[in-house]
């Protein structure tokens, strides 16, 4: 029986407790969690800002949580998606913050005739 993929997007520029409460969430519908980080560029043009960690430090960053079973860098362009269609994932969670990546996954997902559940989760509280 093969293990139930989840994919879960972000930035991380320094993992924080409510990264890893993210993690914990996402954890919970599969088997395998693989965090998707974003590229500076990409963190450039949707935050106007430049990350305090470069995309390889904040890969290896995430790839250290006890969660993650698998950190890889996303695609140098938005709205593209390549790593999930390498990926093939069964889930693909968003954090309380990420509706428009949602809603940008989702129309991806349904114009590339792929069918992935996707799940909201909550916002941490401490």
């Amino acid at each position: 029986m093969s293990k139930k993929r989840v994919v879960v997007f972000g930035i991380f520029d320094g993992v924080h407790e409510g990264h890893r409460d993210f993690f914990r969430q996402a954890r919970q519908y599969g088997d395998e969690l693989i965090v998707i980080v974003g590229r500076d560029e990409i963190c450039r043009k949707l935050k106007n800002k430049t990350p305090k960690y470069s995309e390889e430090e904040r890969c290896e960053l995430v790839s250290q949580e006890p969660l993650v079973d698998k950190a890889l860098l996303g695609d140098q362009e938005l709205s593209t998606y390549q790593v999930l269609e390498e990926l093939k994932p069964d889930v693909i969670c968003f954090g309380y913050d990420q509706d428009a990546l949602e809603k940008d996954v989702q129309a991806w997902l349904l114009n590339n005739k792929h069918t992935v559940k996707t799940y909201h989760l909550r916002y941490f509280s401490r």
